[in-house]
C-alpha cells in the first residue's frame, strides 16, 4: 500500500464496541532504526515466553535487509519503509507508518516507539502492567518559553495552532490506540508542520506533542518513559559503551527521579532507556538478570 492508502486503512475504527472474539490487548513495540538491531539478544530474552501479549514492527532504511533467523521474534517484522532524516518531516512519516501498520492489528492497544539503542529496564510482566494499567499515555508535551520552544513557533501555523498551544517533547513515546488514531487520521495539522516547522524547528519534537495537547491533553502523562542522559551536553544525549556499563551505572539508571503515575507519586518513572552502543551488549546481557529482572 502507499502511505495514503495505509493511513486511510488504519484510520478505520469498529462501530460495534464489543469484540465478537476473545481479544487479548497487546503492546506494539515499534523500532525506528537505520538498520541492524545490535541489542536484539537483550530484547529476545525480554520477550521470551510472552507470545500473544506483544507485536513487533521495524522501520529501517529501505536498503537494509535483515537476516534474523526464523526462530527470532524479529523475523519478518520489517514494514515497507522510506528514507528518514533526523529533524525532518520524514521522521514523523516513519512514525506514522509504524503506527498505521500496528493499528491494522485490532489487538494492539498500546504503542511504544523505540530505537535500536534502547533497552527495557524491567521484565515483560512489569512493563506490561505499567503500560496497561496507566490512565494516561506517556507523551512529553511541555510549554518551553525559550528559544528552543516557543522560539521555534511560526505565526503561519495559525489558525490551527496558536503560540499558547505550541508544545515540545521527546520523540520516544508510548500511546493508546485512541491517540494513535488521532495521528494516522490527521490532515489538519500535518500540512502546517510540514511547511512551517523546518530546521531549526525540529518537527519530531513538536508535531505530536502539540497536536495531541490540542486534541486530548487530558490523556497525556506529559512525560516520557524512556531514560536518557543529557549531562554531557550537546544536541544529542550521551551514548554508553562497554566501559560505561557497571553495577554503579545500572543502580544510577534505575534510581530515577520522582514523578506521578495515575496521579500518585512514584520513583518508577522510566521503563526503557537509551542510548546504548553495540559494545554495551555484553555487559548489559550479563547484568540484566540481577538488575533488570530478566
Amino acid at each position: 500500500m502507499s502511505d495514503k492508502e495505509l493511513l486511510w486503512r488504519a484510520s478505520m475504527v469498529p462501530r460495534v464496541k464489543k469484540y465478537p472474539f476473545k481479544r487479548v490487548p497487546k503492546i506494539a513495540f515499534m523500532f525506528l532504526t537505520k538498520g541492524p538491531l545490535p541489542l536484539a539478544p537483550i530484547w529476545e530474552r525480554f520477550f521470551k515466553g510472552h507470545q500473544g501479549f506483544y507485536s513487533i514492527y521495524i522501520h529501517s532504511l529501505p536498503s537494509f535487509e535483515a537476516d534474523f533467523p526464523a526462530s527470532s521474534v524479529f523475523y519478518k517484522r520489517q514494514i515497507p519503509s522510506q528514507v528518514t532524516e533526523w529533524g525532518k518531516m520524514s521522521m514523523c512519516d516513519a512514525e506514522r507508518r509504524l503506527l498505521a501498520n500496528a493499528l491494522l492489528d485490532i489487538s494492539n492497544e498500546w504503542f511504544v516507539l523505540l530505537s535500536e539503542s534502547c533497552i527495557p529496564l524491567y521484565n515483560f510482566n512489569v512493563i506490561y502492567k505499567y503500560i496497561s494499567q496507566s490512565k494516561h499515555s506517556f507523551v512529553g508535551a511541555f510549554d518551553d518559553p525559550g528559544p528552543y520552544g516557543r522560539g521555534r513557533y511560526d505565526e503561519n501555523m495559525l489558525p490551527e495552532v496558536n503560540i499558547s498551544q505550541w508544545r515540545k517533547g521527546s520523540q520516544w513515546f508510548e500511546m493508546s490506540r485512541k491517540l494513535a488514531l488521532f495521528i494516522v487520521e490527521d490532515t489538519k495539522f500535518y500540512p502546517k508542520f510540514a511547511e512551517f516547522c523546518r530546521p531549526a524547528c525540529y518537527v519530531d519534537e513538536h508535531y505530536f506533542p502539540t497536536m495531541l495537547t490540542i486534541q486530548a491533553s487530558n490523556l497525556l502523562a506529559n512525560r516520557s518513559i524512556t531514560w536518557v542522559d543529557w549531562s554531557r551536553g550537546g544536541a544529542h544525549p550521551a551514548t554508553f559503551g562497554k566501559s560505561d556499563i557497571t553495577e554503579e551505572f545500572m543502580k544510577r539508571m534505575l534510581a530515577g527521579p520522582n514523578c506521578t503515575y495515575n496521579d500518585r507519586n512514584t520513583s518508577m518513572c522510566y521503563i526503557f532507556a537509551r542510548k546504548f552502543a553495540p559494545s554495551a551488549l555484553e555487559p548489559l546481557f550479563l547484568l540484566a538478570p540481577k538488575y533488570l529482572g530478566f
